[in-house]
């Protein structure tokens, strides 16, 4: 028997596959140091803890309606007016078992055989394969590492066809940690406005941008979008709630509840628990966000001045989220290395540092390296990187 065809159209997750190599090496007794992982190495915050284990006490141990619990609707709601300015009712919004299950319902809900889905590269791996598995034909257009790896309106412009019926616009960036600025969001949403297509917004990064910088949010700059945006976004990130997978999607109530639909035929309600403690993140205190910023930001120019200082790799310097996407053209062509993936295999093999090659994020020529861990890890495997290379 044979499994099914549209296995051979997507491919497991490169980062996903780095950090089980990582978590292998170290079970076998090696000092591996993992740079793969986009997962904040803070805790969940204590006020969020509470209310799952206070979810529990009630005994809250039963399926909720397929989209979310009211606590939870009104909790995102409240996030998306007090942070975004944008204003929905309960009927469009619906949480999900992560972002990446809120993507896939989004895709799937709007994205029909033959569809082009304009995906700004360089690009999370994700997007490539769920918008394959929703039938569609992924369209990338590579915005210039000289721009900081933003796409410019009159680029943006060029790129949307006659078949193209959704754009994703991920800012700040995984895996460059590109941010858009107020006025390229506007440039941008003046393109968009011209043009009949779906835009979704994937914010999962939004509140860990450096330098001051919050513009707000597309929809609110470009309102003529509102009936026709997806705004998506999870608790893993900013309330460094991974494991809790809790993700949600903003837009026009006959997406929702398309989305709805898909849902309650495959994974049904997220946890109950995990939707209270998501309620408390996002309508509860939100002091700590700060410090984690603060240190992110400490750790992200840390990590670019030893980068740049480094024969054969450079990068610019990212305005959010918590990667850097390594240019290593002169270390692959040193090194006698076709790709950056097999430069990164080679680190990990004889460096013992895990990082992901570029192919998959849309370019052979870089590696993304996550700092989202301890300094004193970032500084190890730095060393690591460094020493390594030095021997070529």
């Amino acid at each position: 028997m044979e499994l099914a065809g549209r296995l051979a159209r997507i491919k497991p997750s490169s980062t996903l596959a780095v950090t089980a190599k990582v978590l292998e090496l170290k079970a076998a007794g090696k000092q591996v140091i993992g740079f793969a992982a986009g997962e904040p190495d803070f805790d969940t915050w204590p006020h969020v803890c509470d209310a799952a284990r206070a979810s529990i006490a009630r005994g809250d141990f039963r399926y909720t309606a397929v989209g979310g619990t009211p606590e939870l609707k009104n909790a995102i709601l409240t996030k998306l007016a007090r942070d975004n300015g944008l204003e929905y009712e309960a009927s469009q919004v619906i949480a999900s078992c992560g972002g990446k299950h809120s993507l896939y319902n989004a895709l799937q809900s709007v994205v029909d055989p033959g569809d082009e889905v304009l995906i700004i590269g360089p690009y999370w791996v994700s997007y490539i394969d769920l918008t394959v598995m929703a039938e569609g034909v992924p369209k990338v257009v590579m915005a210039r590492e000289e721009a900081g790896f933003k796409l410019t309106a009159a680029q943006l412009d060029a790129a949307i066809g006659p078949k193209t019926k959704l754009v994703i616009i991920n800012s700040p960036s995984n895996p460059t940690g590109a941010a858009y600025t107020e006025e390229e969001l506007s440039g941008l949403g003046k393109v968009l406005a011209k043009h009949d297509v779906w835009v979704l917004t994937d914010d999962v990064y939004e509140f860990v941008r450096y330098d001051g910088e919050r513009p707000r949010h597309l929809a609110a700059i470009e309102p003529s979008l509102a009936g026709r945006t997806l705004v998506v976004n999870s608790v893993s990130k900013t309330y460094a709630m991974t494991g809790w997978r809790i993700g949600y999607t903003a837009g026009p109530a006959e997406v929702i509840k398309a989305m709805a639909t898909i849902q309650g035929q495959s994974t049904s309600n997220p946890s109950s628990i995990a939707q209270a403690a998501a309620a408390a993140a996002l309508s509860g205190d939100q002091s700590r966000l700060g410090p984690m910023v603060e240190e992110f930001q400490h750790r992200r120019d840390y990590i670019c001045e030893r980068i740049n200082a480094i024969d054969g790799l450079s990068v610019a310097v990212p305005q959010g989220a918590f990667y850097v996407f390594v240019n290593a053209k002169g270390a692959i062509e040193r090194g006698g290395f076709k790709t950056a993936d097999e430069l990164a295999l080679a680190i990990l093999e004889n460096a013992l540092v895990g990082l992901v090659g570029g192919t998959d994020f849309g370019s052979s020529e870089h590696f993304r390296i996550s700092y989202a861990t301890s300094l004193d890890q970032i500084e190890r495997g730095m060393d690591n990187i460094e020493n390594w290379l030095a021997s070529l």
